[in-house]
């Protein structure tokens, strides 16, 4: 079966008519609509396509950011159509994942994607050692000074105060505490 999927971001401001038109005559047997933004993944008219999907169905969109407005998303969102044996169409690119074409396409789609990400994480690797080698560290702030932390440990090894007596007198959850005494 072949299944279209359209939406729109505002509901009084745009209008699906073209979408609708364009997946009837790409031969979209049955049509799910939404009004709602691309960049969330709670939307219940994609969920209930998903969830109708059947091996050898085929998913039709009008154009990609239809589907999804994050690259990380639409990759999942094929992914997962590609486990369940599920071909895609979009309209507009002419993406077709049923011919060996439109499958290449999605996966240097993918390694574009890919390749992206390592390159977000090198960037970030670099920033943080630069951050460190200016002094710079990372993480929340510690809730107690060093001094405090040795007070913590003498006061509660000799017997001198409970932990819980320990974190009301620092202002601390029980549980810094527990954690400090453990290291």
């Amino acid at each position: 079966m072949q299944i279209g999927y359209a939406r729109v971001s505002k509901q009084h401001e745009q209008d699906t008519a073209a979408q609708l038109r364009a997946l009837k005559d790409g031969g979209a047997e049955r049509v799910f609509t939404e009004h709602a933004s691309g960049g969330r993944w709670d939307r219940p008219e994609l969920h209930k396509m998903l969830d109708q999907l059947r091996e050898g169905d085929v998913v039709i969109v009008w154009k990609l950011d239809r589907l999804s407005r994050s690259l990380k998303d639409l990759l999942h969102l094929m992914e997962l159509l590609g486990d369940r044996g599920v071909g895609f169409r979009s309209l507009t690119e002419a993406i077709d994942t049923t011919t060996p074409a439109g499958r290449m396409m999605m996966q240097m789609v993918g390694a574009f994607a890919e390749f992206e990400r390592a390159m977000i994480r090198e960037r970030t690797r670099a920033g943080l050692e630069q951050a460190r080698l200016e002094g710079r560290v990372g993480g929340r702030k510690r809730k107690l000074l060093p001094h405090q932390e040795q007070d913590i440990r003498e006061s509660v090894g000799s017997g001198r105060r409970t932990a819980a007596q320990c974190a009301r007198l620092f202002g601390v959850h029980p549980s810094t505490i527990t954690r400090l005494l453990r290291r």
